[in-house]
Order: structure tokens, then sequence, then C-alpha cells
């Protein structure tokens, strides 16, 4: 029994007064027992943020503003081609060159036909421009143009909205789903830019000349003017799903959102958490649209982050959370120095100044429109439907 005894482990018992081997005192904290220890832990002060944030206002605003635009440039172009099959085209309505953002592959093929040839493309050169403007918005704010400008995106969001409002809440995938479902869209990517890649110069421009390439932008308006059964159970799945799984669209299967997330992986702009001040709540991470670890990381560069600054909005302490360049490297002078951080108002001023800057150089340099004469459009508009599309050439 006393043998037995030796190898049972024995209980543990801290001294009143520990000690250390050469007779010093331990530190106090360092004596209690672990549970005691943890219980004298002070926590965190809570201090609150002392100025109101605006960056949902925001960010609606460009929502709304944005979402009408593209209401009016629909229906503008919608009119305009109406009167090519009417046969009464009196040149009192122009075309909006705007639509050709809803023409991303174009905006693709024309860009790599700009910077191999060096001659800016005559036939859906808004469309360049407009992707150049996404771009560049995406290696400034992150995704921006999803959360902020996207009609598709917009939509999307009130929708899964409307699904927490009648429901009590919102569903994500598990990991192990929600993975290889998030890789769909860079596939999709992948088939476009190995498609363009191939190309030519001469092909590019064979098929921008082309009876389909002249009129792409009003067979996407068909598209939608004749879609069939089909088309409408599609689009009714997909709204139907963004109602229980935020963004389902975006987050699964968009590849203009693949391009920007890749884009915004370079950006030295992102998400950052500063440990010190904050409280660990885990209010950011509810808040999170994409179901991003906020409150476990320091710097949130997921590809899927699109800068709603819904996390930033929800955080309730000063200096813990923003968007912001990284800090500076620490000298003599100032041995820390803490993240840039970007305003909501100087976000939403330098996605305007880029928007409306871009534009408005195409436009007065004279390569926003497309020099198509309206004789083309005469012919080609009222057959558009028969207008198939042309195998791109190498």
């Amino acid at each position: 029994m006393t043998f037995v005894a030796t190898l049972l482990p024995r209980p543990f018992t801290i001294p009143s007064q520990a000690t250390l081997p050469g007779g010093s005192e331990l530190p106090a904290a360092l004596a209690l027992s672990p549970t005691a220890a943890l219980a004298s832990t002070p926590k965190k002060k809570l201090l609150r943020r002392a100025q109101r944030d605006h960056s949902q206002l925001y960010r609606r605003s460009f929502q709304g503003a944005f979402l009408l635009l593209n209401l009016v440039l629909g229906a503008t172009f919608y009119f305009w081609v109406r009167q090519f099959e009417d046969g009464r085209f009196t040149g009192s309505l122009g075309r909006p060159a705007g639509v050709e953002g809803w023409l991303p592959i174009a905006g693709l093929m024309n860009l790599k036909f700009w910077l191999l040839s060096g001659q800016i493309p005559s036939v859906h050169p808004a469309a360049m421009f407009l992707l150049l403007t996404f771009l560049a918005m995406a290696f400034l704010f992150r995704k921006a143009f999803c959360s902020w400008l996207c009609p598709i995106g917009t939509i999307s969001e009130y929708l899964w909205r409307a699904g927490h409002k009648l429901f009590g809440r919102n569903f994500h995938l598990p990991r192990w789903l929600d993975l290889p479902l998030r890789g769909l869209k860079y596939l999709l990517l992948g088939f476009f830019v190995w498609a363009i890649s191939t190309m030519s110069v001469m092909g590019i421009r064979d098929f921008m000349f082309s009876p389909y390439g002249l009129i792409a932008d009003v067979k996407m308006l068909n598209f939608f003017r004749h879609i069939g059964e089909t088309g409408v159970i599609v689009l009714g799945v997909f709204a139907l799903t963004s109602v229980f799984v935020p963004n389902f669209w975006c987050r699964f299967l968009c590849p203009y959102g693949a391009l920007l997330g890749l884009t915004s992986w370079l950006s030295p702009v992102c998400i950052r958490r500063n440990p010190a001040p904050c409280i660990d709540c885990a209010k950011c991470a509810k808040a999170c649209p994409a179901a991003l670890p906020v409150d476990k990381l320091v710097s949130i560069r997921s590809v899927e982050c699109t800068a709603c600054l819904e996390c930033v909005a929800v955080c309730p302490v000063q200096d813990a959370l923003s968007l912001s360049l990284p800090a500076m490297l620490p000298n003599a002078l100032s041995p820390a120095r803490k993240p840039f951080a970007l305003p909501a108002w100087a976000i939403a001023a330098g996605i305007a100044a880029l928007f409306l800057g871009v534009a408005g150089f195409a436009k007065v340099t004279g390569h926003w429109d497309s020099a198509i004469p309206q004789s083309a459009y005469q012919q080609l508009i009222p057959h558009a439907d028969e207008a198939a599309h042309p195998m791109p050439t190498r």
C-alpha cells in the first residue's frame, strides 16, 4: 500500500509565502492560485469614441446615388434603342456611354488592346475607363466598388438585411462548403482571362468591330428584355438565396468581384485592429457581412473584405478599429507610431474623385463615347437578336 501511495499524485498546494531557492520571495501575483491570478487581472477600461460614426450614412448615400444613376442610364439607353427599332430615330436622344460599365469583358479586352498597341480603342472605350476606375478603387480602398457603388451588391445587401429582419438571422455556410464555393468566382475569372489572353491585338479589334461587338450593349439589354423562363428561375434562385446567405452572388460567383479582390490584396490599406484599447467585445466580427474574424486579427487583408466599414461603425472603442495605412517605421523622435486611419469622409471623397475624375478625363479627351456611326446602329439594332457571337481569332 505504501508503494502504491507513492505513485499517486499528491495534491498541489501553494504556500502562504512562496520563496525562490535563494530565499527571496516570489511576487505576490505569482504566489496566487491560477484562478485567483486570472481574477486579479484588471479589465480593460472602455474608452468610448469621441465622435459619432458617419461611415454608413456616406456609404448608403453612395449606394442610392449610384443605383439611381444606373436606373437613369438604363432607361435612357432603352429609349435610345427603341428609336432604332421603331424606325423613328431623330437624334434628339443620345446614347449614354455609361452603360458600358455593364460590359466588364469588353473592358478587359480593350485594356489589353490599349496596353499592347498603345491606342485607346474606339469601340466601347468607356468600358475600359470604368474598369480602370474600379481597379484603382480596389487598390486604394479595398473592394469599395462592391459595397459602395455596385448596384448588384446594393440589391444583394438589402435582400439579406430584409431576411435578417424577417427571420431574425442570416446563415453562413460551413467552412468546408464555403471555401470551395468561393473558388467558383475565381474559376470564372480564370476562364475569361484565359480567353482574352489567347487573343491577339488584331483579334480583339476584329471582335470589337464585328456586328456582335458593336452592339454588345444592346445584346445585354435584350437579354433582360427578352428573358426566358430559365433566366427568371435562375435570377429568382439567386435572389432567394441572397435573403438567407449574405451576398450570395458576390461571395461565390461574381468574377468581377474576384478580379477586384485580387487587386485589393495588393493594397497597403486594410482594416486594422489595435489590440491595446480593444475590449474584445466581438461586435466587429458579428457585423461583418463576409464573416471575417475581425476580432481575432490585427490586419484584415482578406480578399473578401469590401471596405463596407460595418465593423468600424459598430466598434464602441476609440482608435480600436479603422481602415488605415500601415504605421510608419518608428524613429528616435517617435518610437511608437499608430497606423494612419482614413476617416469615412476621406474614403467617400476618394471614391467620388476617382469616379468623376476618370470619367471626366475620358470625356474631355474625346475617349468616352464609341465612334460608331448612326448608320451602323440603324442597320444593326433592329436585327440585334440575329447577331451571333463570333469565334475569337488569335
